[in-house]
């Protein structure tokens, strides 16, 4: 996971591509958020938003 991470911001630095970083990191958001929603009582709500 970490050389993924690496590969991915040296990417990002050699073509000037850091537009990427905000739709990657919302991405790794909402999929920790439901993740660890996955199993609570908040998932009903969580899964209206999509």
């Amino acid at each position: 996971m970490l050389d993924l991470m690496s590969d991915l911001w040296q990417f990002m630095r050699v073509r000037k591509k850091f537009w990427l970083l905000p739709l990657l990191v919302v991405m790794v958001l909402l999929g920790g958020l439901l993740v660890l929603a996955q199993g609570s009582a908040v998932a009903p709500f969580i899964y209206t938003l999509f």
